[in-house]
């Protein structure tokens, strides 16, 4: 993985009585949001949590979205504008509140 890159990791956590659904957050979500960032999309990957670090211990996160970007220019000129879109479409898909953290891919 190329070094610098800015990686915006929105994180859903595994909270009891909340729901989430993945088949159309991986079939409807994730293309809006590709859609949506268009070019300054340069990577994203989806993870779904199976299990935490202790045998049979359950995954802290139900989901992760990692999206990438070659600056943040080109995430917040892209990402900004673009929350409202996503925020309207989260019903559709959860109601966890995401933990939103962005980091620069170090190595």
């Amino acid at each position: 993985m190329k070094t610098n890159l800015i990686k915006v990791s929105v994180f859903y956590p595994n909270t009891e009585g909340k729901r989430f659904d993945m088949d159309y957050y991986l079939n409807k979500h994730s293309v809006l949001v590709s859609k949506t960032l268009g070019k300054a999309l340069i990577d994203v990957s989806y993870d779904k949590g199976i299990g935490g670090g202790a045998p049979g211990a359950s995954a802290p996160f139900v989901a992760i979205a990692n999206l990438y970007f070659n600056s943040m220019e080109d995430f917040g000129a892209s990402f900004g504008p673009s929350v409202p879109v996503f925020m309207a479409d989260m019903p559709n898909y959860t109601d966890i509140e995401p933990v939103v953290q962005v980091s620069e891919v170090a190595g």
